[in-house]
């Protein structure tokens, strides 16, 4: 019954959601005749073999996931995985992977749909990236006899109260897990308190821990810093949301009367604002160059947009500084993944909203691994750790041995993934 009223609800809410989903916006990739995927017209697999199914929503999820998927073709180079997301932009990310993956979309939560998806894919495991948990979708997919494990799993304090109050439904949503792999024990007791059975729960750490900095990598940040200006400082803000550019843009201002050549990278977190924030820097009064426009940059240059995608590590391994986005805003956004800048030993500073990643920025706080400050703070943090070489290089050195200690998520997920039994 509670599934009928679900459904129901569903059903009305529906259009509002798909009209959200398909919306144009500026930079967003179109679905085109993909769009069917949604319903459940799923194109069958270039393979007879059952794949491993990942689903990753969005772009962060897509990118946490794809460490996973390189640890599972490395154990098994034959093994087919197909990689669902339900948006055009964690599409793009997916797609970088080549003929790693393959790719679908994600059918929306009625049961019609997800059984189109199952008879065409034929999957012999689903792996969700973090808690992206839907009724008819978890019924259906056990319904098929396929196994269902959560992957860095994360439930916040808020999220779990929420749960709470529609108990009913969380029941019908756990039953079906068959792993939950969470990120920290204060998720996996949360679920368990839930009601997931405990031997069902299991604490393997954050793979966004385990990133690879490879040698190609570093030295495309050491050809950018070499373009942009070996004796200039230079800091970076990204994954800027609206809103949040304009602090971000004063803390530079006010930066810039202190040390008149420093230059700030900016890079907004969604593309389709990449023309609205340039337009910004602009009537700013900013001297700005896209990174897009291919310009040589001059001395003169104040503000470096960085409006390309997947170059996020080689425009921070060029900065001196990285301060981390989404956590200028109050509760709206609660900040972004401060482990990226970490590894490539750059100091990073955050705002005071970094409530997705309370844990670790808490414990890196107190190793003295992260500064925090406030909008009106923002320039004087600047302006301490690019005057101050020593207190800088001691904050990204104990950063970096932090990040070292908590690494092999991905091998404590794998081992656990060994467990589960793909039959069908």
């Amino acid at each position: 019954m509670l599934r009928f009223i679900y459904t129901l609800l569903l059903s009305i809410v529906s259009p509002i959601l798909i009209y959200s989903l398909y919306k144009k916006k500026e930079g967003k990739p179109a679905f085109g005749r993909r769009w069917k995927e949604h319903f459940g017209c799923t194109p069958s697999l270039n393979t007879t073999q059952a794949p491993i199914w990942i689903h990753a929503v969005s772009v962060g999820e897509a990118i946490a996931a794809v460490p996973i998927i390189k640890a599972l073709k490395k154990q098994n180079p034959q093994q087919p995985i197909l990689v669902t997301t339900t948006t055009s932009t964690g599409a793009e990310q997916i797609e970088k992977l080549g003929d790693l993956v393959e790719h679908r979309y994600m059918p929306i939560d009625f049961c019609f749909a997800v059984r189109g998806f199952l008879k065409a894919t034929k999957p012999e495991k689903m792996l969700i990236m973090e808690t992206e948990l839907w009724p008819n979708t978890l019924h259906t997919v056990a319904k098929f006899g396929i196994p269902i494990s959560v992957l860095n799993a994360r439930l916040s304090e808020k999220s779990f109260l929420g749960y709470k109050k529609v108990q009913p439904i969380f029941n019908l949503l756990g039953k079906h897990l068959t792993h939950v792999c969470c990120q920290y024990k204060d998720d996996a007791d949360r679920f368990v308190a839930l009601g997931i059975q405990p031997e069902k729960v299991h604490v393997t750490g954050s793979v966004k821990f385990d990133i690879e900095i490879t040698p190609q990598i570093q030295e495309s940040g050491v050809i950018l810093r070499k373009q942009l200006g070996e004796d200039r400082p230079i800091w970076i803000a990204t994954s800027t949301h609206k809103g949040e550019d304009e602090q971000v843009l004063a803390a530079h201002r006010s930066l810039l009367h202190k040390i008149p050549n420093a230059l700030l990278i900016l890079v907004p977190r969604h593309p389709e604002r990449f023309n609205s924030v340039f337009e910004l820097c602009q009537g700013a009064d900013f001297k700005t160059i896209k990174r897009t426009s291919n310009q040589t940059l001059t001395p003169d240059c104040q503000i470096y947009l960085g409006d390309t995608m997947g170059e996020m590590l080689t425009l921070i391994g060029a900065s001196d500084i990285c301060f981390m986005g989404g956590s200028l805003l109050g509760d709206k956004v609660g900040g972004h993944n401060v482990l990226e800048p970490i590894a490539l030993n750059v100091p990073t500073i955050t705002g005071p909203s970094y409530f997705n990643f309370s844990e670790i920025v808490n414990t890196l706080i107190a190793h003295e691994a992260c500064v925090v400050t406030t909008k009106d703070n923002l320039s004087v943090s600047l302006l301490s750790l690019l005057t101050n070489q020593e207190s800088a290089t001691k904050l990204a050195s104990n950063a970096f041995q932090f990040l070292q200690r908590q690494q092999g998520a991905i091998e404590r997920t794998i081992k656990i993934l060994k467990l589960t039994n793909g039959a069908k």
